[in-house]
């Protein structure tokens, strides 16, 4: 019996390929379109909505499969990242990419005959918009990767409103919206204290491309944006008043880290990097133990996390126990 070349010997485990669906971004992704399905006016068959939230989760593990294996080799570079399945080896790239064409067509094709192709064709939108769009166009091409590219993680909601009424009003649109906005200042704010790992894998986010200083100012100016936009549907009949109190409060916590950043020196050059903290404590712990220096953006990038939820659990909540809308 002749052994396996050694190119083809994998030491993949199933845990490796349930890391390539990057299931933190995923469990996100599915909070935001199962928000967009219960809020949907009028009624959804529970089992079609079963099916549309797990076509979501699919199909955002089939996008964060492809972008894996595309960036394995910059993953690599890159100390927060370099765990990832492909870029540490322990799943080939082709695998990688096989394995997120299997799950496209799948969820794709079982949205599109559950639920209606409007949600189907929506849901593969994002997949190709998120692999190709943002990750080989946009990502090493310009410092607005993540402004443009965030389209992607933003069209969820859409999706689950499609899912339920075979349309995307305004009202879809507005949620994305917000999930849109949220993105610069939520990415730019990691960004700020990971910049010598992008500049070291070439990556021209905004802190490398054009500066600390001028990444703090804009991620202020986002937040401005944003945080109006976040309370709008307590005023459009979609939210109620726990979503006016969670938007009002959480917006005026954030603007507050957000003006606290922009006076900080989070992302300045302050001397050496300091230990590698993705060997010594972990890449969880890396992503939020950083120098004193780079808390303000730490803070505001753990915020906005907790803050997003929030807006859409207060929607969810408002809506699965029939809250009445604000009267103006």
């Amino acid at each position: 019996m002749t052994a396996k070349p050694a190119s083809l010997v994998t030491t993949a485990q199933p845990e490796d390929y349930f890391q390539l669906l990057k299931p933190r971004v995923m469990s996100l992704v599915v909070f935001t379109g199962a928000t967009g399905l219960v809020v949907a006016p009028g009624s959804i068959n529970p089992f079609v909505a079963a099916i549309a939230i797990l076509c979501i989760a699919v199909g955002a593990g089939a996008a964060g499969a492809f972008n894996m294996a595309l960036e394995g080799e910059t993953d690599a570079l890159m100390r927060r990242t370099r765990g990832r399945p492909v870029a540490a080896g322990r799943v080939p790239k082709g695998d990688a990419m096989a394995f997120g064409a299997v799950l496209s067509l799948f969820s794709v094709m079982l949205l599109g005959m559950n639920a209606n192709w409007l949600a189907a064709g929506l849901l593969a939108l994002t997949i190709v918009y998120y692999a190709v769009f943002y990750t080989l166009m946009l990502k090493r091409r310009t410092p607005q990767n993540i402004v443009i590219g965030g389209a992607a993680g933003a069209l969820p909601p859409v999706i689950g409103w499609a899912a339920a009424t075979g349309s995307a009003p305004w009202q879809a649109w507005l949620l994305f919206a917000i999930i849109f906005l949220w993105t610069p200042p939520h990415s730019w704010a990691l960004a700020l204290y990971s910049a010598g790992d992008y500049a070291k894998a070439g990556i021209p986010m905004m802190p490398v491309a054009r500066g600390a200083k001028s990444t703090r100012r804009q991620i202020l100016i986002y937040s401005l944006i944003f945080v109006p936009v976040a309370i709008a549907p307590a005023l459009t009949g979609m939210g109620g008043w726990v979503y006016l109190a969670v938007s009002v409060l959480g917006g005026l916590g954030f603007l507050g880290l957000a003006l606290r950043l922009y006076r900080s020196r989070a992302g300045d050059p302050v001397g050496d990097e300091g230990p590698d903290k993705a060997d010594t404590v972990g890449r969880e712990a890396a992503l939020y133990d950083v120098k004193a220096e780079a808390k303000p953006a730490r803070n505001l990038f753990a915020f906005s996390i907790l803050y997003l939820m929030a807006l859409f659990a207060a929607l969810l909540v408002e809506h699965l126990t029939g809250m009445t809308a604000l009267r103006f």
